[in-house]
């Protein structure tokens, strides 16, 4: 939400950056042509399960990240309380489901690495494209991991400061209160109760009575 963070604010940059360099180090670098077999195969301990795993991670986790950024700039608009508690708690749990993701893809990339027999790649080509997926693989289980964190107190929040309470209203929407009645100041107490009336202020230039004053009979 996500989503400073509000509930709901979406991918940060940091896993978003991570992901591109993962599946970009392994579609650039992560094959290697093989001269007396006349085809590529994976740097990977010539394994193609790996160099897809680790590109398929990274691209549906670069999408991901696109999708909640969108997410993000819409949770403004979205007014209903049971769509915004939804939209907290997807956060949640796609960002866990990500942490775990690449963390198998970490230990995955790491074993195959280990594995890869020399004669392969006389000549090291990829080796530093190949250490970089790996490396940012296990940057990215903490990146998604901590995000997780952070949408989970984001939720808690959201909890005690009734935002995702059925009987929360926007006090800016709230049409059902009527506005308070405008009364007139009153210059002194009114017997009537009637409320305050327009006195004329005496004004400098009336005329006082003097001397006789008539009186009706």
């Amino acid at each position: 939400m996500p989503v400073g963070r509000d509930p709901g604010e979406g991918c940060p940059v940091q896993p978003l950056l991570f992901s591109i360099v993962v599946f970009g180090s392994i579609v650039n670098e992560g094959y290697l042509n093989s001269p007396s077999e006349g085809k590529e195969f994976c740097i990977y301990n010539r394994n193609p399960n790996a160099c897809s795993y680790g590109v398929a991670v990274g691209v549906l986790a670069f999408l991901t990240c696109l999708l909640y950024l969108a997410l993000d700039v819409y949770f403004p608009q979205i007014s209903s309380v049971k769509d915004r508690k939804k939209a907290v708690l997807s956060d949640i749990g796609v960002s866990a489901f990500w942490a775990f993701l690449w963390f198998v893809g970490f230990c995955y990339l790491a074993n195959q690495w280990q594995v890869s027999k020399p004669k392969d790649n006389p000549l090291n080509e990829g080796t530093d494209a190949a250490r970089a997926a790996i490396a940012f693989s296990f940057f990215s289980i903490f990146t998604w991991a901590g995000q997780a964190v952070l949408a989970f107190k984001r939720y808690q929040i959201g909890a005690d400061s009734a935002l995702f309470s059925q009987d929360y209203t926007d006090p800016s929407q709230d049409s059902s209160m009527p506005y308070a009645p405008y009364a007139e100041p009153s210059a002194g107490p009114d017997p009537a109760g009637v409320g305050g009336t327009y006195q004329q202020p005496a004004s400098a230039f009336d005329p006082e009575p003097q001397g006789y004053q008539s009186q009706g009979y």
